[in-house]
């Protein structure tokens, strides 16, 4: 058990989440790195030995639980939850997406978020000190989609409401809950898009991204409040991203 802050990251071993996490180990967080393959988590925590790889699928319900158990044994509470895990699945207009496709998104999107703040927020709601952030990874696609991307885009707008509702049940328990939208930032997932993304006149243009870093530094800014203060929601893009008039 340590009286240091502890963070909980989905999504970790690549892109957004390895950044993100390094990031919270730079700052002096304990950090368990949740992700489905070793290897990827393994290449985020480096030499630190504050950082904890966990194998961990967030659509399955008994992997999510042994994964805050396990962060509960070692560390003794969990300060931070950042709910980033998340896939954009197969491309598809509402009448070419397969039902299963859709359910895989709404799986890893959205029910692997909530199952997250679930064991999350039980804890945080019992630890001494009481309390702590869950900042969840929202999108551009959670307030405007792109074409064809049924799945991802309605899993974004219902982790909008899944935010909201942590924020309210979460005042009794001294936990906020925030949510970070970003647009192009330099990741994997992206890469297509710098070469050339299809815009709502079916035209395809690339579009510019910018340095992940930036979203960390979002991130650090929004669990270094105290928690009597909450950014609730914050957009962070390219700045000449197609989403001002986006259509």
């Amino acid at each position: 058990m340590s009286n240091e802050r502890v963070a909980v990251v989905t999504g970790a071993g690549t892109g957004l989440g390895r950044v993100i996490a390094r990031a919270l180990l730079a700052e002096g967080y304990r950090v368990a790195l949740a992700g489905r393959r070793p290897e990827p988590l393994a290449e985020t925590a480096g030499e630190s030995t504050a950082a904890r790889a966990i194998p961990t699928n967030v659509t399955d319900a008994a992997s999510v639980a042994a994964l805050f158990d396990t962060v509960r044994q070692e560390w003794g509470r969990v300060d931070l939850l950042v709910n980033n895990a998340g896939t954009f699945g197969p491309a598809g207009d509402v009448g070419e997406l397969a039902p299963d496709d859709f359910d895989a998104v709404v799986r890893a999107n959205l029910t692997g978020s909530f199952l997250c703040a679930h064991h999350a927020f039980r804890i945080m709601s019992e630890q001494a000190p009481r309390g702590g952030r869950i900042i969840n990874n929202g999108s551009i696609s959670a307030h405007a989609p792109r074409p064809r991307s049924v799945a991802y885009t309605t899993t974004k707008h219902a982790i909008t409401g899944l935010t909201k509702s942590i924020s309210l049940d979460g005042r009794a328990h001294d936990i906020a809950c925030g949510q970070i939208d970003i647009g192009n930032a330099a990741t994997d997932m992206t890469s297509g898009i710098a070469t050339g993304a299809t815009q709502a006149d079916g035209s395809v243009s690339p579009e510019p991204t910018f340095d992940p870093r930036h979203v960390a530094d979002a991130v650090l800014y929004m669990a270094g409040l105290p928690l009597e203060a909450n950014v609730q929601f914050m957009t962070i893009t390219a700045t000449t991203m197609p989403f001002i008039g986006r259509g």
